[in-house]
């Protein structure tokens, strides 16, 4: 039935606006209800890549359809994040023709496979680019599919639920994904227990807690030099060269991933890079979904956090929209947001006539302005 209604085309990046710094597509239709979407840059290059893929989710005409979410937050460059962009959804496509399915194995092989080739590819460039082994990307991917949401998550990306809440007209904010921020207590303990030998394996740095005293996050696609000993050495930058030798990886590429029967009282998820999560809570950020129109929701969502970034520097939201891209990453990273409306209507196997989409966030020349 649902086949019978899919047309060929597809919307690309096309889709969105731009204006200056920020890339928005402010209300569109996937599967199974309606999305917004918003990117804001503050590095000199966008780190940040984002998709949304509704329909085929595998290579054949047989296998499984549904909506696919990604944000991928990018870090020392741009090159990880947009190889997950462009790389991650087609190895997905080709695990799920497989084995006929999503699943949590199909989401972690795709993870695996778009690893392994990065991490292929940052080899075969090593003398020509050796900064390529200290680049890397936190991975958060959702797919709704067969009335299932399928959450996987490498980094300290989020996703929070917004369920209608029993007895009382405020929206309950549910987080659905697991970090691995070394801020994080547990994923501390987690890498203390992984690396017993190493006293040194995390280490409080100017307040922060940092893996090696390097990077906060634990797990990524990518930083080929905290995975492979081979990477330890020239001519990769002294900064990145870690004075002792290791024998095993120190991050991993490992998602966390849950699988969540959807409810009828479920409304809508935010996808967000840890940019949005470092100004507002989840509670705040749901209940500005809950009580806002729909239309622009994701670009309204960043502007609550650019705010709230303005007011902790004592500064004026008006004067912090004039700062350009570069300068403007000393207040606040690049931000992605994308929020999923869910119909139940939709889930449970109601109309899906409507053209599949394709559209990739963020893909734009940033000139001066801000929302």
């Amino acid at each position: 039935m649902v086949k019978s209604c899919w047309n060929p085309s597809a919307e690309g990046d096309s889709g969105g606006r731009v204006d200056g710094l920020l890339w928005c597509k402010d209300l569109g239709q996937h599967m199974y209800g309606e999305f917004s979407m918003a990117v804001i840059q503050a590095n000199s290059m966008l780190e940040d890549q984002s998709q949304i893929e509704s329909g085929p989710l595998s290579s054949t005409t047989s296998g499984p359809y549904g909506t696919f979410f990604g944000v991928y937050d990018g870090h020392g460059g741009t090159e990880a994040s947009r190889y997950v962009n462009d790389n991650l959804f087609s190895n997905l496509k080709s695990f799920a023709s497989e084995h006929q399915e999503i699943s949590a194995d199909v989401l972690r092989k795709a993870f695996s496979t778009t690893e392994e080739n990065f991490l292929s590819l940052v080899r075969k460039q090593w003398l020509v680019k050796p900064h390529m082994a200290s680049v890397g990307s936190c991975c958060l991917i959702g797919i709704i599919c067969n009335g299932l949401l399928y959450i996987a998550n490498a980094g300290d990306s989020r996703v929070v639920l917004g369920r209608s809440g029993r007895g009382t007209k405020q929206a309950k904010a549910m987080q659905l994904s697991v970090e691995h921020n070394a801020s994080i207590d547990t994923v501390r303990e987690e890498l203390r227990s992984l690396h017993p030998n190493d006293p040194h394996i995390v280490v409080k740095k100017h307040r922060v807690w940092r893996v090696k005293g390097l990077i906060q996050i634990s797990r990524s696609i990518g930083d080929a030099y905290l995975k492979k000993a081979e990477f330890n050495k020239e001519p990769l930058l002294p900064k990145f060269r870690l004075p002792e030798p290791f024998q095993k990886p120190i991050l991993s590429a490992e998602p966390s991933v849950l699988v969540h029967k959807l409810h009828p009282d479920d409304q809508f998820l935010i996808f967000a890079s840890d940019g949005l999560w470092e100004h507002i809570s989840n509670q705040e950020a749901v209940k500005i979904v809950q009580t806002s129109p729909r239309n622009g929701i994701a670009r309204r969502l960043i502007k609550a956090a650019l705010k709230e970034a303005a007011k902790k520097r004592e500064m004026r939201y008006s004067d912090l929209r004039k700062i350009d891209r570069g300068v403007r990453r000393h207040f606040h990273d690049d931000i992605t947001v994308v929020v999923v409306f869910i119909d139940p209507n939709l889930i449970n196997g109601g109309s899906t006539s409507y053209f599949p989409l394709s559209i990739k966030g963020g893909r734009f020349a940033a000139g001066a302005g801000v929302p």
